[in-house]
């Protein structure tokens, strides 16, 4: 009995406050509109705006280990391609093409993943930016089958250092 009361009181509780956030405005609430807090037509839950470095496809990507004329830093940017990487549009594509709804381009390779026992080379590479809105901070590495396959579905954002794996 006692938790059907302290059910019921809670609700009524739920109740008078749903109350006391409908009620009528006050008459400060109802004064002209402050200039210094814009009208929102979704009310003052609605999400912040999208900023323009949300929207941008850009990408850091240095490359270590790789042999000549692979190593280095390079920028990206996507739609349209350009920078100093150089395949930008290319490199764009091989993201683009990476990314599936819902999935990251850059995820790791996932925890207790079977992998054959090759090694694809000492080359590294670290990834960083914001694509597709989301903040990207990923590295990669050729030390087994999972990591060079991972590698290869990059190229061509990540240099193509044979295609020992797929």
């Amino acid at each position: 009995m006692f938790q059907v009361t302290r059910f019921l009181g809670a609700t009524a509780l739920c109740a008078a406050a749903l109350a006391s956030l409908s009620a009528a405005p006050t008459a400060a609430a109802t004064a002209a509109p402050t200039a210094a807090i814009p009208a929102s037509p979704v009310g003052p839950f609605a999400p912040p705006p999208v900023r323009d470095e949300d929207r941008a496809h850009h990408l850091t990507i240095t490359v270590r280990d790789a042999g000549p004329g692979k190593d280095g830093t390079y920028e990206l940017y996507c739609r349209p391609g350009r920078g100093s990487h150089p395949d930008p549009a290319g490199a764009c594509a091989a993201v683009d093409r990476s990314t599936r709804a819902g999935q990251d381009a850059f995820a790791p390779v996932p925890e207790g993943s079977f992998c054959t026992m090759q090694y694809g080379g000492p080359a590294t590479a670290h990834v960083t930016g914001v694509w597709a809105g989301q903040h990207v901070d990923a590295t990669y590495d050729r030390r087994d089958g999972c990591r060079i396959a991972r590698w290869n579905r990059l190229v061509p954002l990540l240099p193509d250092l044979g295609r020992a794996a797929s």
